[in-house]
């Protein structure tokens, strides 16, 4: 919602200031839907025929993530803390049970108490798939630990292609703005029998398709880009919380030192205090 806020923002400014200092807006908008078409179409194509299908299919993704944010918040840091402390909890006590935990996810008691999380698929995968490895190869710590680092980078990789592929777009769309303002001189001199005044409305009109490219690159699908950049970048920081937490209960160290490294992983505005993990951490001991 702030990024939609901030390219109203934008238009404000630059719409408002160019009316202010006396510009006609008549030109801009008699141009605009013509401009429009030849820069916009002209960018989608190139984007459907750059990227792959599943490539366009993130990026309608990431536009809904665009609007609706992260999608973790800080009950939920909260929450994968206190699971992964339950589930090497019950891996410290009872292997076995553990080990029912994590090949039935959805059945397990363990999993249903955090609902957020169970219904993330990539979450869930990377805690079972992680504590399976550790089971089976207990003795390579480092082994594991590789496995896990490569698992992570290959998932962030992939979160952020929607935002290179509107990177891209953006790079491209002051170039099609030539191309707009080009097809705009080459009218304007096929007409350069008509008196001074038709022409400078003409050439005005095909400045419009430059100023368009620049405007859209730089002040929308730019910081769009950007900032699904950040958005998925801090939902990676969620899955990198399992690995800290896993990472050092692989190097046996107790379950409450291992959420603790979990917990000052988080970032900052995510990050639960010491007391409330350790209250959330007790009231489910209570409660089992």
């Amino acid at each position: 919602m702030v990024a939609l806020l901030g390219v109203i923002v934008t238009v404000f400014a630059v719409f408002g200031g160019y009316a202010l200092a006396g510009g006609k807006m008549a030109i801009i908008l008699q141009a605009l839907p013509f401009e429009m078409m030849i820069i916009g179409g002209a960018a989608v194509g190139a984007f459907v025929a750059g990227n792959a299908v599943d490539v366009i299919k993130h990026t309608g993704s990431d536009m809904m993530a665009l609007v609706r944010g992260p999608k973790f918040h800080k009950d939920d840091y909260q929450d994968l803390l206190c699971l992964l402390h339950a589930l090497i909890d019950q891996g410290a006590k009872d292997p076995v049970a553990l080990e029912k935990s994590i090949e039935d996810p959805q059945s397990s008691d363990i999993f249903q108490r955090y609902p957020n999380i169970l219904k993330d698929h990539a979450a869930v995968e990377i805690i079972c798939d992680t504590l399976r490895s550790m089971i089976m190869n207990f003795d390579n710590a480092f082994q594991v630990e590789e496995m896990l680092e490569k698992q992570l980078s290959q998932m962030k990789e992939e979160s952020l292609h929607g935002a290179h592929a509107l990177s891209r777009t953006a790079d491209a769309l002051p170039a099609l703005g030539i191309v707009a303002a080009v097809l705009g001189v080459i009218k304007t001199m096929a007409s350069i029998d008509k008196p001074p005044e038709v022409l400078g409305v003409m050439i005005a009109s095909a400045l419009v398709g430059t100023f368009l490219g620049v405007f859209l690159a730089y002040g929308i699908v730019g910081p769009w880009a950007e900032r699904i950049k950040q958005i998925r970048e801090e939902e990676q920081a969620f899955y990198g919380l399992i690995r800290e937490v896993l990472v050092h209960w692989l190097h046996s160290h107790p379950p409450v030192m291992c959420v603790e490294v979990g917990r000052r992983n988080a970032p900052e505005k995510m990050r639960p205090s010491f007391t409330e993990l350790d209250d959330a951490i007790r009231s489910l001991k209570k409660a089992a």
